[in-house]
């Protein structure tokens, strides 16, 4: 079998843009893949199209072979563009040794350590009450975790300090409307410094959080010594992270307690699994960052199927609400779970002809400001 054919698929949806990968071989059998940056689907289009010069031909079974080709092929390693078009081209890899195979990702993980894989959703609200209006009825709808995200007053307007105040306040409600069989998950989104975040961890911690995530940047690692000494909640990090490298300090310092692993931009499933069991020696758990498409979900439920270091799955929506002409087959979701997939490969069916009903268009990030002006994290 070889690989003749390496096709990006940058297909806006939702408001938004994502980037799907479609990897075709010379027996007919093909395998799908998506990549992160959400942003730059572009650049990464463009990372995709100078890989596949690197990877016609080959063997699509040899996947780590391939992984080392792309990353270090052309002399100068992968950075995050680069590292999220390889992770859309391995992870369709994978889905085609599944399908050559009949079987599942997971059964070439090692199988199954568990039969279902338990997710949070996205919950919003503006007020305190919206919040916890929003987040019981998410546990009424059989979902076992609840997450939302640090904001401010509305508007693209952020101030730490009152951000801060706010924050505590819409916790205590969210434990208060869920009690304490719901777990609770918080994203700061990097928007905080070291101060502000130690004085918000802090005061979350009485509210029994199950993870306080991306507490603060991420471009200096070291830094979460100084959060570490003063923080006891757990703490999750490391979406932004492309290669195990880039894991290395967060893992071997044991500064966090979850790895937020994103398999669209670390390099695949096949780094994602390495990063994981390295994670497993230092008892990590893994909470796989997957703020994107059906592809994304999939490949994140075959790694948390098989990988006993798993804590939990990020799940915006539930598979099936849509993108159903795009992808007509999509994993299974219940009571909060879910399912392991029978199909061979990722268990997902891609249809590129519906893909061009949806081309690419042009949406930039939001942004943050302080009230002075100046730019801070969104």
């Amino acid at each position: 079998m070889k690989i003749t054919s390496v096709k990006p698929y940058p297909v806006c949806g939702g408001g938004r843009n994502f980037m799907f990968v479609k990897v075709e071989t010379d027996e007919g059998i093909y395998g799908v893949g998506e990549a992160g940056l959400t942003w730059k689907e572009l650049a990464v289009a463009e990372a995709v199209n100078h890989l596949s010069n690197l990877i016609i031909g080959e063997d699509p079974m040899r996947i780590e072979h391939i992984w080392q080709t792309m990353l270090r092929g052309a002399f100068f390693p992968g950075g995050k563009v680069v590292c999220s078009a390889m992770s859309a081209i391995d992870i369709a890899l994978w889905d085609i040794k599944g399908k050559a195979l009949n079987v599942p990702v997971y059964n070439l993980l090692g199988g199954l350590v568990r039969q279902k894989a338990v997710c949070y959703p996205h919950n919003w609200g503006s007020t305190p009450e919206q919040l916890a209006e929003n987040a019981k009825q998410r546990a009424t709808e059989g979902w076992k975790f609840v997450r939302f995200g640090l904001g401010d007053i509305g508007g693209n307007i952020f101030e730490p300090s009152r951000a801060v105040r706010n924050c505590i306040k819409l916790f205590e409600a969210v434990r208060n409307a869920v009690g304490d069989d719901i777990e609770i998950c918080l994203d700061i989104h990097t928007r905080l410094d070291p101060g502000d975040t130690i004085t918000l961890c802090r005061a979350l911690e009485q509210y029994r959080p199950y993870f306080l995530e991306d507490p603060i940047r991420s471009e200096n690692p070291s830094s979460f010594h100084q959060l570490r000494r003063h923080v006891s909640a757990p703490i999750a990090a490391g979406e932004h992270y492309a290669t195990k490298w880039e894991f290395r300090e967060l893992i071997e310092e044991e500064l966090i307690n979850y790895a937020r692993i994103d398999l669209c931009i670390v390099g695949g499933i096949t780094e994602a699994k390495k990063i994981t069991s390295w994670c497993e020696t230092h008892y990590i758990n893994i909470a796989p960052h997957n703020p994107l498409g059906p592809v994304s979900a999939a490949a994140c439920l075959h790694l948390d199927l098989s990988s006993t270091n798993f804590g939990v799955q990020e799940l915006p929506v539930k598979p099936g609400a849509w993108f159903t002409d795009v992808f007509p087959v999509q994993v299974d979701w219940k009571d909060g779970y879910l399912l392991p997939p029978e199909r061979p490969g990722l268990g997902v069916e891609f249809d590129e002809e519906a893909a061009k009903k949806y081309p690419y268009k042009e949406v930039t990030s939001p942004r943050f400001f302080r009230e002075d002006g100046a730019l801070t994290n969104w």
